[in-house]
């Protein structure tokens, strides 16, 4: 009898320090993969994304604006410029991209950077996924663009759903297409980009 109690005290004990040791290597694996960024796009050859401009005119409006590269002091950015009108039920104009392949990997991340220039105005993230299907379905954030280069990092987590119907959120391994949006509401848009990188 004594000698079952000391074994099952020794399995216990042995027990414990295995779990101890897997959950502290999962926990270390998990900090390992977080720590790293990915470039999604910096205006260089190897980094370069295939970015397609559209505006509400697909869908009726009168919106009207262009993207172009500026080039500033030897380093390139993106520049959308235009002017968004609510009119005929519309209100964006914006640069989007394909993201699945580079999305399709086991690395973890918690969000998007951007290094951005503007007007003083918003601008949006639009976001959308394997689940968001329709044209209306995609999860956004918002933020601000100063006259001067600035570098925002947006949390995944604090993205928000365009319908109640969509999952609260997502990984970065489900996203499909990244855009950026002038988007909601009557005004000139004037917005540089220089870089965009998930972390």
């Amino acid at each position: 009898m004594n000698n079952l109690y000391k074994y099952l005290i020794i399995s216990t004990i042995l027990i414990g320090l295995i779990s101890v040791g897997y959950f502290a290597y999962l926990r270390l694996n998990e900090d390992s993969l977080k720590t790293e960024t990915m470039i999604i796009d910096n205006l260089t050859p190897e980094k370069n994304q295939e970015w397609i401009f559209f505006t509400d005119r697909v869908m009726g409006g009168i919106s009207s604006g262009k993207l172009e590269i500026g080039s500033e002091s030897g380093s390139k950015f993106y520049r959308m410029t235009g002017d968004v009108s609510t009119a005929n039920n519309g209100g964006f104009i914006q640069f989007r991209a394909d993201l699945t392949r580079l999305s399709n990997t086991d690395k973890i991340f918690n969000g998007v950077k951007i290094k951005v220039r503007g007007n003083d105005e918003n601008y949006n993230i639009h976001i959308r996924t394997n689940r968001t299907v329709l044209p209306w379905q995609y999860y956004s954030l918002e933020f601000y663009a100063p006259k001067k280069w600035t570098e925002i990092e947006l949390p995944f987590d604090s993205f928000k759903r365009s319908n109640f119907y969509q999952p609260k959120g997502f990984k970065s391994s489900d996203i499909r297409t990244l855009g950026i949006v002038a988007y909601g509401r009557d005004y000139v848009a004037n917005l540089d980009v220089g870089l965009i990188e998930f972390y």
